[in-house]
């Protein structure tokens, strides 16, 4: 059985989770992290040396790095679903994860999220956050021109390019930030919204975050 370790609120397990979900996989998700702890006990080093989640144990084969993990089950499971036979597929679908994460995760994230969230309002950075969102609304044009004609970002099918962006979108979507119209993001956001591993999977109340004062 897969096995997949971390707490249901960390985006990068999010990640993973939809992953399986959309692929109906027989798994097994251990808290760990967070709240949970267990990443410093002996047992999850040897799972993890960096000692983060998530990891995977999908019967003895263990990996860790949310995006690899990602890209490993839509290969080895998910090639109707998914993953594409074709190599330029993938290399797009990997292109935009990459994307996200280099151009996406630290704004929404590292600023905003943990700006707003996870940090009193008496020492929040305001204008690093509005700069931030301001980015992001900039960036996220690039992908409202990919998706202009299309219902995902690499056409008709879902792809772990749109697992890959769209983790992301939930907590932008939802974060009290200036956001600027892009009708195709939009859109997009509101198809996924409608899944139903994107609901049980992305879509989590993250308010027990915050911390006091935030």
């Amino acid at each position: 059985m897969l096995k997949v370790w971390g707490r249901k609120t960390s985006i990068n397990v999010q990640k993973v989770m939809w992953t399986v979900a959309e692929l109906g996989l027989v798994h097994q998700r251990i808290d760990a992290g967070g709240q949970f702890g267990g990443l410093d006990t002996d047992e999850f080093g040897k799972l993890n040396p960096n000692r983060l989640v998530p990891v995977i144990d999908d019967n003895g084969f263990v990996l860790w790095e949310s995006n690899a993990i990602v890209r490993y089950l839509a290969a080895v499971y998910g090639r109707e679903k998914l993953g594409s036979a074709d190599e330029r597929q993938r290399a797009l679908a990997d292109q935009w994860m990459e994307w996200a994460n280099s151009t996406l995760y630290s704004d929404i994230i590292a600023t905003c999220f943990l700006g707003l969230i996870r940090t009193p309002a008496k020492d929040r950075n305001v204008a690093a956050i509005e700069k931030a969102a301001k980015r992001v609304g900039e960036r996220l044009a690039i992908l409202d021109a990919q998706l202009a004609g299309r219902s995902y970002i690499l056409g008709d099918q879902l792809t772990a390019a749109d697992i890959g962006c769209g983790s992301l979108m939930y907590r932008y979507f939802t974060l009290d930030i200036p956001r600027p119209r892009l009708e195709n993001v939009e859109a997009w956001y509101q198809r996924l919204t409608e899944r139903r591993a994107y609901q049980d999977h992305v879509m989590i109340d993250y308010q027990a975050l915050k911390v006091p004062g935030a």
